[in-house]
């Protein structure tokens, strides 16, 4: 059992698209962050290869705004991996501009619409804890 967790938090007022691509965004956040998370490529008995995946769950929760906050801000408190998904990157077609737009914010306003957090269990759990699991 992996000793760390990879969680994702999305706004429940996103409409499914959005929710979508906010998960799939911060998920490549936390690969790249942490490339130990992703195993090995897959390969059918055709011997087609496919790209490699988490090695580990990744546990997709909804929030409101205010609860997203909270968490952004224990889980930096607690000096965990974090990811942030803003309403202004819905907006923005580059990553060279979306960096632009979270950097222009102070991180108590900014509008978060997503937040991802990879760390040891426990402290994932701590700073998640009370947030429901995405139905």
């Amino acid at each position: 059992m992996a000793t760390t967790k990879i969680a994702i938090v999305v706004r429940d007022d996103l409409a499914a698209w959005q929710r979508l691509n906010v998960t799939a965004f911060l998920a490549s956040g936390v690969a790249g962050a942490a490339p130990a998370t992703v195993g090995e490529p897959y390969e059918d008995a055709s011997g087609t290869r496919y790209l490699p995946m988490f090695g580990q769950p990744v546990l997709v929760y909804a929030a409101d705004l205010t609860a997203l906050t909270q968490a952004r801000a224990k889980a930096v408190e607690r000096g965990l991996a974090v990811g942030v998904y803003t309403e202004e990157l819905f907006t923005t077609g580059n990553d060279e501009d979306n960096r632009a737009a979270v950097r222009a914010v102070p991180a108590e306003k900014l509008r978060l619409v997503g937040l991802s957090v990879h760390g040891p269990r426990n402290a994932v759990d701590k700073v998640l804890k009370g947030l429901s699991l995405h139905p």
